[in-house]
C-alpha cells in the first residue's frame, strides 16, 4: 500500500474509531436521562483506430491491365480519377485531418489534451467520419464523399492556415471546398461552393464516430448528448440513451455532438431544414462512445451557383470559450436542466466565478474545492447557528413535551394541539433546524452538475486518486455480481467510503443532540439508511465530487462542536423561553387556520 492510500485508510478508520466511540458514549447518556427523567476497472486507450493517411486501400492489378486502366482514367475529369491523400490543416490548438476524397475530415486531434491512459487525444479518427453532398448529374446525382478534390493549401499573412479543394468535374460543373483556421482557437471555417449545377434540394449528411477519451467509456456513454439550435433561437437537447431517433420541423441554426469533455458543433449561416438525427451508444466495444448520423437539406437558390458557408467548432467544453462565440455553444455545458434547471444560473454566476478566481489564484484543484467548502461554510454560518439555537430550545423543551404526551395518551390530534401551543408560547419553530439544508440543498445540487463538468478536474491528482474527475479505485474485480455490480460498481472508491462514513457521523451526532419523536420510528433511522443508499451511486461519480461532500461533512461536524460548545448555553435558551411565555400570544391568521383545521380533525374523530 502507497502512502496516500495510506493516508486515506486513516481518515476512513479514524472516522469510524470516532462514529463508534461517540455513538457509544451517546447511548449510554441516553440510557442515564432515560433513567433520570423516563458512511475500473481502468482501460487502457487504444491507439488511433486507423492511421488516417490510409484512407484507401485497393489491390494492385497486374502491369498490363494497370496500363489500360491509367489511359481510361486520362480520359475522365480530374473529379473521377486519383487517390486519397490525408492533409492536415492545424493550428496551435486542433489539427484537423482532411480527406481529398470526399474533401471532408476524417480526424480532429486536440493537441493540448491527452486521453486518460496519456495517449493523443483524437475526438474522431477515421473512415466512419464523413460528410457528404448529393449534387444533381446528368443521369442521376453523384455523391462528394465519392469525388477526388485537388488541394491547395496556404498560410495568409496573420498566421491563419486555408486549405482549398477543388472537384473538376468537366462541363462547367465544379465543387470548390474551403477551410480556413485561426492561429488560435478551435472554430474552423467550413465553405461550400457548387458551380454549374442547377438544383431543386441540396441534401447533406454528417457522420460520426465518437472515440472514448476517459477513463470509464460507460459514463462517457452516459453523458452523450446532441444539443440544437433553431433559427428563432429556442433550443433543446436530447441524451442518447442507447439509441435514439429524432426528427427536427423547424429550420436549424447549429447542430452539436457533445460527450463528457468534448464537443463539436456545426454553425450554418443559412440554416438546416428537415433536420434527421440518428445516434446510438448501444455498443459492446470499448474504443468508441457512439456513432452519429445527421442528415439535412440546405436551402436552394436560383441559377447554377450555389454557396454555403459553415463554421465547424472542435474543442473542450469550455464554458467561456463556447460562451464567446456569442451563438449558444455554451448551451452544451449542462449546468442544471430538467426539473433542477434553476442551478445552472447558480452554476453560471456564482460557482463558475468562485472557481475560476480560486483557481487562478491557488493552481490547485483539490486546494480549491477545500476553499469552496469553507466559504460556502461560511457564507451560510448564520442560519446555521440559527439552527443549532432552535435545535438546543428544543431540547429544553424536552421535559414538557414529555409532559405533554404523557397527559395527551393516545390521542395524537390533541398532543399536536398542545404541542404547537407550547412551540408558539416558547417562541421555538420547529422548522428552524431545516433551515440550513433549505439553502444548503441549491448549492449540494449546483455541485452535483457543476464538478463532473469542470475541466480543470480532468486528469488533476489528489493523494491516492490519480484523475478527480472520475472515480478513485483502491481495489477492483472483473467477475460480475449479480445486483452489486449493477448497483455498486465492479470497483470501491475510497472518497466514497469516506463520504459515506462521515454523513453517517454527522447523522448521529444530529440525532443525539436534536430530540426525537418516539411516535416516529421512520425519522429516526431515515438519516442512517439514506448515506447507504448513496454510496453505490456515488461510487460511480468523479472523486472531486465525493471528495466535496466528505470535506462538507467534517466541516459541518467541526462547525456543529464549536457552536455547540462555545456559543450556545443552554441555561440562557432555558430563561429566554421562559422570558417568551411571558410576551402575550399573538396567532397569525396562518397558525389560527392550521388550529382550525386540527380542532375539526379531532372532533371527527370523536365522532
Amino acid at each position: 500500500m502507497d502512502k496516500n492510500s495510506a493516508i486515506g485508510f486513516g481518515l476512513l478508520i479514524a472516522i469510524l474509531i470516532g462514529y463508534f466511540t461517540y455513538s457509544n458514549y451517546e447511548q449510554t447518556k441516553f440510557k442515564e436521562q432515560k433513567l433520570a427523567d423516563s458512511v475500473a476497472y481502468a482501460k487502457a486507450h487504444p491507439k488511433p483506430l486507423i492511421d488516417s493517411t490510409k484512407l484507401l486501400a485497393a489491390s494492385a492489378p497486374d502491369s498490363a491491365t494497370q496500363a489500360v486502366n491509367d489511359s481510361a482514367r486520362r480520359l475522365l475529369p480530374q473529379a473521377f480519377r486519383g487517390a486519397a491523400e490525408a492533409v492536415v490543416l492545424e493550428n496551435g490548438k486542433l489539427a484537423v485531418t482532411i480527406s481529398t476524397k470526399g474533401a471532408y475530415p476524417v480526424a480532429a486531434q486536440l493537441k493540448a489534451f491527452k486521453t486518460y491512459s496519456k495517449e493523443p487525444l483524437y475526438l474522431f479518427n477515421g473512415a466512419a467520419n464523413s460528410m457528404n453532398m448529393i449534387l444533381p448529374a446528368d443521369n442521376g446525382a453523384i455523391a462528394t464523399s465519392d469525388l477526388f478534390f485537388v488541394a491547395t493549401p496556404r498560410t495568409e499573412a496573420n498566421g491563419d492556415k486555408a486549405l482549398e479543394l477543388v472537384a473538376d468535374m468537366g462541363a462547367g460543373k465544379k465543387v470548390t471546398v474551403t477551410y480556413a483556421l485561426a492561429a488560435d482557437g478551435y472554430m474552423m471555417q467550413y465553405n461550400v461552393r457548387l458551380s454549374g449545377m442547377p438544383a431543386t434540394t441540396v441534401p447533406l449528411s454528417w457522420d460520426m464516430k465518437g472515440l472514448s477519451t476517459e477513463k470509464d467509456v460507460y459514463n462517457e456513454r452516459l453523458a452523450t448528448q446532441i444539443y440544437y439550435r433553431y433559427k428563432d433561437n429556442d433550443d433543446d437537447y436530447f441524451t442518447v440513451n442507447e439509441e435514439k431517433n429524432k426528427t427536427l420541423e423547424k429550420t436549424v441554426a447549429w447542430l452539436g455532438y457533445r460527450q463528457l469533455y468534448f464537443s463539436t458543433a456545426l454553425i450554418a449561416d443559412e440554416g438546416f431544414s428537415k433536420v434527421n438525427i440518428k445516434s446510438n451508444t448501444k455498443y459492446d466495444a470499448k474504443d468508441f462512445v457512439s456513432k452519429s448520423t445527421f442528415t439535412f437539406d440546405l436551402p436552394v437558390k436560383a441559377g447554377s451557383e450555389q454557396a454555403y458557408n459553415f463554421k465547424w467548432y472542435i474543442g473542450p467544453n469550455d464554458y467561456k470559450t463556447l460562451k464567446s462565440y456569442n451563438i449558444g455553444l455554451e448551451d452544451m455545458v449542462p449546468y442544471g436542466y430538467g426539473i433542477f434547471t434553476f442551478v445552472k444560473y447558480i452554476n453560471k454566476w456564482f460557482l463558475l466565478p468562485l472557481f475560476t478566481l480560486l483557481y487562478s489564484t491557488v493552481g490547485n484543484v483539490a486546494i480549491v474545492l477545500i476553499l469552496m467548502t469553507i466559504i460556502m461554510s461560511l457564507l451560510l454560518s448564520f442560519f446555521t447557528f440559527k439552527s443549532y439555537v432552535s435545535s438546543a430550545m428544543m431540547r429544553v423543551l424536552k421535559p414538557e413535551l414529555d409532559e405533554l404526551r404523557e397527559q395527551c395518551g393516545d390521542d395524537k390530534q390533541k398532543f399536536s394541539i398542545e404541542q404547537m401551543k407550547l412551540y408558539k408560547t416558547a417562541g421555538v419553530n420547529p422548522l428552524g433546524g431545516c433551515l440550513p439544508m433549505l439553502f444548503q440543498l441549491p448549492i449540494l445540487l449546483s455541485l452535483y452538475y457543476f464538478i463532473p463538468t469542470a475541466l480543470p478536474l480532468r486528469q488533476a491528482s489528489f493523494l491516492w486518486a490519480k484523475d478527480l474527475s472520475t472515480y478513485d479505485s483502491i481495489a477492483s474485480w472483473s467477475a460480475h455480481i449479480p445486483v452489486l455490480s449493477s448497483v455498486y460498481g465492479n470497483h470501491v472508491s475510497l472518497f466514497t467510503l469516506l463520504m459515506t462514513a462521515s454523513s453517517l457521523f454527522l447523522a448521529i451526532y444530529n440525532r443525539n443532540n436534536t430530540p426525537q419523536d418516539p411516535n416516529n420510528p421512520m425519522m429516526k433511522w431515515m438519516p442512517f439508511i439514506f448515506p447507504i443508499f448513496l454510496m453505490g451511486f456515488f461510487n460511480k461519480m468523479a472523486a472531486a465530487l465525493t471528495f466535496y461532500y466528505f470535506v462538507s461533512n467534517m466541516l459541518s461536524i467541526l462547525q456543529q462542536f464549536i457552536i455547540q460548545k462555545f456559543f450556545i448555553d443552554e441555561k440562557k435558551v432555558h430563561a429566554q423561553i421562559q422570558e417568551n411565555k411571558k410576551k402575550p400570544a399573538t396567532n397569525s391568521k396562518w397558525a389560527e387556520r392550521i388550529a382550525e383545521i386540527q380542532k375539526q380533525q379531532q372532533a371527527k374523530t370523536k365522532k
